[in-house]
């Protein structure tokens, strides 16, 4: 008679041979029918898991984690619903769903994941992965659409209409019964920045990759993978990175501070050994280096602009200051408020001073648009020797206003939400910074997404 442990061991090892079976056969289907998808679709491993408290299938975008069980049941249950979960999880990972959520309301953004990789999956038309969606779920892309204002749904956009439609728990169950496939309670894993950033620049190559052969089949005539293309192309536009932006404004300057590149460690020492506390050198007390000095950011305060966008934008200008790496120790920073006149001018000279003005700070104007006024009193500053190295001016606005004929002397940037201006309406000498709301609010609260969609929403 066989030892009954070992009969156990035997039999886990043949449900977790059947188990690996099916996840090939789902990878196999799927790269048939999407060849583009193949390196994404090699990229997991498969472990099995016996006794977790959160059962499901889970992925930490290197593994893909099942119960036995579970993982049969869905299979037998249809090899569609198998292929589906496969790709859910992929998408997962292609639009970086793991470490883009900040500081949004979990539940809220698991759901919006959820929605955003399963309206891919049903815009495919792809017999692997098709299902007829049921109306409760037509109805929700249909909703969410129309609350947007747009056809692809990301993640973002997902969370962004769920939480100005505050759902209660009746709501919350109803889209998780509809779309929950997968549970997300690996994404957030405790793990080294390091491994996490190689995660996720892997997955973000992938996804690039993915959109370039996608779109040599598009230009071939394809269109069945239309909602893939659409959705990768929103994710892979540039993200906003303001602090890098900002670098563009940046003089070249000595600063005091320890130059560790012009300094040899072996020379200082070699002089201690040899005199002593006496070292042949010195590091040098100076260095030069490129960081923003003399800058004007101006803000829109008319009517047509949201004062909550432009709080959170100052919000995150100011986080910005306080790293050393952006800026010198003394900067002169004109934060300019104007509608279609100069209303406000605070000159900051710190980023201590910055985060005072922000403590008190209070929207002034609301009348019309007019960029002209604005220009015309920094270039009465710059003509007074106020500015020592002006390079740069950001204006921060909706778009919808009077721009000025000519260029400035110096660099200038309009900072603007999606959706929110005219694309031809931008001078040509300008450079344009275009802005997510849910990017802008993604250090944010659930509590400030819904007040600012709110606010937005009645404009």
């Amino acid at each position: 008679m066989m030892d009954p442990v070992k009969e156990r061991q035997l039999q886990e090892l043949d449900q977790v041979g059947l188990c690996v079976q099916i996840f090939s056969q789902a990878r196999n289907e799927l790269y048939l029918s999407m060849p583009f998808l193949d390196v994404a679709l090699s990229s997991f491993q498969f472990e099995a898991q016996w006794d977790l408290k959160e059962r499901g299938l889970r992925t930490d975008g290197r593994t893909i984690f099942y119960q036995p069980d579970l993982l049969l049941d869905r299979y037998q249950r249809g090899r569609v619903l198998m292929n589906r979960a496969y790709l859910h999880m992929l998408l997962h990972c292609l639009f970086d769903h793991m470490d883009t959520r900040g500081k949004r309301e979990k539940a809220l953004w698991d759901i919006s994941c959820d929605i955003a990789a399963e309206s891919v999956i049903d815009g495919l038309i792809q017999s692997c992965t098709h299902l007829q969606p049921a109306a409760f779920r037509r109805e929700t892309y249909l909703r969410i659409r129309k609350e947007l204002n747009l056809r692809t749904l990301t993640a973002g956009g997902v969370y962004r209409a769920l939480a100005a439609e505050k759902p209660g728990e009746k709501r919350l169950k109803q889209l998780a019964g509809e779309f929950l496939v997968d549970s997300h309670g690996q994404w957030e894993e405790p793990e080294q920045p390091k491994a996490a950033m190689e995660r996720r620049n892997r997955w973000n190559d992938r996804r690039e990759q993915m959109q370039t052969a996608l779109e040599m089949g598009a230009e071939q005539g394809r269109e069945d993978n239309e909602s893939l293309l659409e959705e990768l192309s929103v994710e892979n536009r540039e993200r906003y990175d303001y602090g890098r932006f900002l670098r563009r404004f940046a003089v070249l300057k000595e600063e005091r501070e320890i130059d560790p590149d012009s300094f040899d460690y072996g020379l200082y020492s070699y002089g201690l050994s040899l005199y002593g506390n006496t070292p042949l050198l010195e590091p040098q007390e100076t260095r030069e280096v490129c960081r923003v000095e003399d800058f004007v950011i101006v803000i829109d305060t008319s009517m047509s602009c949201s004062g909550q966008l432009v709080r959170r934008f100052l919000e995150e200008t100011g986080s910005i200051l306080s790293e050393q790496e952006h800026f010198f120790r003394t900067i002169h920073l004109h934060v300019i408020q104007c509608d279609d006149q100069v209303r406000q001018d605070a000159v900051l000279k710190s980023p201590e001073e910055f985060q005072r003005f922000l403590e008190n700070f209070q929207i002034r104007g609301g009348g019309g648009t007019d960029f002209r006024p604005a220009f015309e009193y920094v270039e009465s500053l710059r003509r007074s020797g106020a500015f020592t190295r002006l390079r740069g001016l950001i204006y921060f606005t909706d778009g919808k206003g009077i721009y000025p004929v000519q260029a400035p002397s110096y660099d200038t940037a309009f900072v603007f939400i999606r959706n929110q201006y005219q694309e031809e309406a931008v001078p040509a000498w300008a450079m344009k910074l275009i802005l997510e709301p849910e990017e802008l609010w993604e250090k944010g609260t659930m509590g400030d997404v819904e007040e600012i969609f709110q606010k937005e929403s009645l404009t």
